[in-house]
């Protein structure tokens, strides 16, 4: 950074490239863009910012993010309640819903195992899963089917397998994607073609 430049511009700066993909060419033109709009669009800007980090917290049923507990589509009552989709994050539930094409409920794992990482079944939600389907039976209403949509990475395929075993001596059909999906991409990028083939040709897990 150039000595000259306005410490305030240089703390913006600094604070866009830490945003995922972002280096600091981008957050720079971003922060220049910012600075050449308007004082009330920066306003609206941050205000928004912090409304969806004091409105938005995980729906208690499927983790996703809401402004209302339960989530809208947890809440729906027209959603089939017999079958629950399981993903790796909010983003890869976005993905599905946007497609029309699954209308059951949906289960947040939080993101995959990685124990390299230190990310084992304790850092996902895997516990509340497995309370999930237990209260489900409990009050009368079991889930008939777990559809585990993980991505196509190793951490994920490990995650899907790991689930499958889990989940093996419940009476329940567990399945996953058809493996038309790419191996290794996030299925946040998948195209929507390759998702309705990969849900409609989902097979037992």
């Amino acid at each position: 950074m150039a000595k000259e430049q306005p410490p305030s511009l240089t703390n913006l700066i600094e604070r866009l490239a830490k945003l995922p993909g972002l280096g600091a060419k981008s957050a720079t033109r971003l922060a220049l863009s910012l600075l050449k709009g308007s004082e009330t669009e920066a306003r609206e800007l941050a205000q928004a910012i912090i409304a969806v980090k004091e409105e938005i917290h995980f729906c208690s049923e499927c983790f996703t993010y809401a402004e209302t507990d339960p989530c809208p589509l947890c809440a729906d009552p027209l959603r089939d309640r017999t079958t629950i989709c399981v993903v790796e994050t909010p983003a890869d539930l976005l993905v599905i819903e946007s497609s029309g094409l699954f209308r059951g409920l949906y289960h947040v794992l939080g993101g995959v195992l990685a124990p390299l990482s230190g990310l084992g079944p304790e850092s996902l939600t895997i516990d509340q899963l497995d309370h999930r389907l237990d209260r489900a039976e409990a009050e009368g209403h079991p889930i008939q089917e777990v559809v585990l949509a993980t991505g196509g990475t190793p951490e994920a395929l490990a995650t899907c397998s790991f689930l499958a075993s889990r989940l093996a001596n419940r009476n329940i059909t567990v399945t996953r994607l058809a493996m038309g999906l790419p191996v290794g991409m996030d299925l946040e990028y998948v195209d929507p073609g390759t998702l309705k083939e990969a849900l409609e040709f989902r097979r037992k897990a």
